[in-house]
């Protein structure tokens, strides 16, 4: 009869080791679920920063194509965009790298990897912020380009009416 009751006991003791495995492995399956998460959420932040910048850089080149029909000098304008379109892929190829990295396992990352995860971060982050003023300058030359237009075609506008206006004078004073 103790033995039994041993042998029960045992059993029970067993039972609840395995419920315990299975524990751990829903608490594991967990964190390897919620790592993934986090990985997935990280690398949309910054496919949406890459996206953001890649619209405001369309809207750039619109506004520059518009005004260059328009005979204004785009010159600098275009030079800014073109240096923000290439931080924008040297992002993009940062993010890759990164998602690589990012997909190799589901354990957790090693020091090695956390760094270099570290670096492209920053690295990424620092691309962005780059074309992000790049862009901005583009908009500030053509505006400036704009004004010097503007600036240009009103100096030529009087000069123009004086010539008419002189060479009426001239005219009516010939007939008279």
């Amino acid at each position: 009869e103790m033995e039994t009751k041993r042998e029960e006991i045992k059993q029970k003791m067993e039972d609840l080791k395995s419920e315990i495995r299975e524990e751990k492995d829903t608490v594991k399956a967990k964190i390897k679920e919620l790592r993934i998460t986090g990985r997935e959420k990280a690398l949309e932040r910054f496919d949406k920063a890459i996206t953001r910048v890649n619209e405001q850089k369309d809207k750039v080149n619109t506004q520059i194509n518009k005004f260059e029909l328009k005979s204004v000098n785009v010159v600098s304008a275009k030079t800014l965009v073109a240096t923000a379109e290439t931080k924008i892929n040297e992002a993009k190829t940062k993010v890759t790298e990164a998602n690589a990295l990012l997909a190799t396992s589901l354990d957790q990352l090693s020091e090695e990897n956390k760094t270099k995860l570290r670096t492209l971060h920053q690295e990424t982050q620092t691309l962005l912020k780059d074309a992000h003023l790049s862009l901005n300058q583009a908009v500030k030359a053509l505006k400036d380009a704009i004004k010097a237009k503007i600036e240009a075609d009103k100096a030529a506008a009087p000069a123009t009416t004086n010539t008419e206006t002189t060479t009426t004078t001239t005219t009516t004073e010939s007939t008279q």
